[in-house]
């Protein structure tokens, strides 16, 4: 198996069990965040949901994927996402519950944590921002406010799309 270079080398499942291949979003500027709907940081959903509002025409894709590993999710994929649409207009993908530490840890976590340098997931609400070649540009800690990476994803989606 090879290694990963980008986060076009992985995939994720939706909440219906289909696969969503990031390479899908290759091109764009993309925001991975891990969610969980019991969380006090929840609320950070309706930012997210502006930031991609207001940015997807010009080339943003966010994907939440659910994690419980804080145990703040509710038990079911479905409701999660349906929380997460009802209670903060999320409109962009969410994913199936991931692991984002440990040995069960989604692949896509792993490459990103060790893209960032920064060891384990400390909670929900990390936010990864990857640029339009696939890289991560930076780490965002779970008490980030999404609006306060609106400057840096405007800078990401004037960037050239560049890409071997």
């Amino acid at each position: 198996m090879r290694m990963a270079t980008s986060v076009y080398d992985f995939t994720v499942k939706e909440i219906g069990g289909g696969l969503i291949p990031l390479r899908l979003y290759k091109g764009q500027v993309l925001i991975v965040v891990n969610t969980a709907s019991k969380c006090g940081l929840a609320p950070q959903l309706e930012q997210l949901e502006r930031l991609y509002q207001d940015y997807h025409d010009q080339g943003l894709a966010i994907v939440g994927l659910p994690s419980d590993q804080f145990h703040q999710e509710l038990a079911d994929d479905s409701a999660a996402a349906e929380y997460c649409q009802l209670h903060y207009g999320v409109t962009f993908p969410i994913t199936q519950r991931v692991a984002v530490n440990g040995k069960q840890a989604d692949p896509l976590f792993k490459y990103l944590k060790g893209a960032s340098h920064a060891g384990m997931i400390k909670w929900n609400y990390t936010k990864f921002l990857v640029g339009r070649d696939g890289q991560l540009i930076h780490r965002y800690s779970p008490l980030t406010q999404p609006n306060a990476m609106e400057a840096a994803i405007k800078d990401a989606l004037a960037a050239p799309a560049v890409w071997a």
